[in-house]
């Protein structure tokens, strides 16, 4: 009975992430615990206009874990525009941030993808999948992060992600 509940709220609850901070984070809590059943709307929920959606949907998948979204999550970082321009730095920075934190839950089940979007043309996505990877800790992503070191949109993303790994190891 639960999970039928949970799976009819869904889009009234993916509808919420549009309202305040407090009715955001209440509806993503409520669609972790609906889980697997909200995975594939909150992954729709990626591709709309609304950026507090996407971000909300972002959060939920990350804490609900399921690896279906780990490509579409790769994805989303491309499309973060805001509703104006003077949102831009700041939407896309918290954005990010999220996106890549979300990433980060799914531990070596994003590694492989990860690391090619390191390869992306868009520095942001490349930067955002170096503190992923950096968040994940896993040895084989090194390599290709110490490849990044001479990117200057991304040094920074993957000095820092290499310096997480090499902790790791101690």
């Amino acid at each position: 009975m639960m999970l039928e509940l949970g799976e009819q709220a869904t889009e009234p609850l993916i509808q919420a992430l549009l309202k305040d901070e407090t009715d955001q984070a209440i509806a993503v809590e409520l669609l972790v615990r609906i889980g697997k059943p909200a995975v594939e709307p909150l992954i729709q929920a990626l591709e709309r206009k609304d950026w507090a959606m996407r971000q909300g949907a972002a959060e939920a998948l990350g804490k609900i874990g399921d690896i279906r979204a780990i490509e579409p999550l790769i994805k989303s970082l491309k499309m973060w525009t805001p509703e104006s321009p003077w949102q831009l730095p700041i939407v896309n920075t918290e954005a990010h941030a999220r996106i890549s934190w979300a990433l980060s839950r799914f531990g070596e089940s994003a590694v492989e993808p990860l690391i090619q979007a390191l390869k992306d043309n868009d520095h942001e996505v490349r930067e955002k999948a170096a503190y992923a990877l950096g968040e994940i800790g896993d040895e084989r992503a090194v390599e290709h992060l110490t490849g990044l070191l001479k990117d200057v949109y991304v040094q920074k993303a993957a000095e820092e992600s290499l310096k997480k790994i090499k902790a790791r190891r101690s």
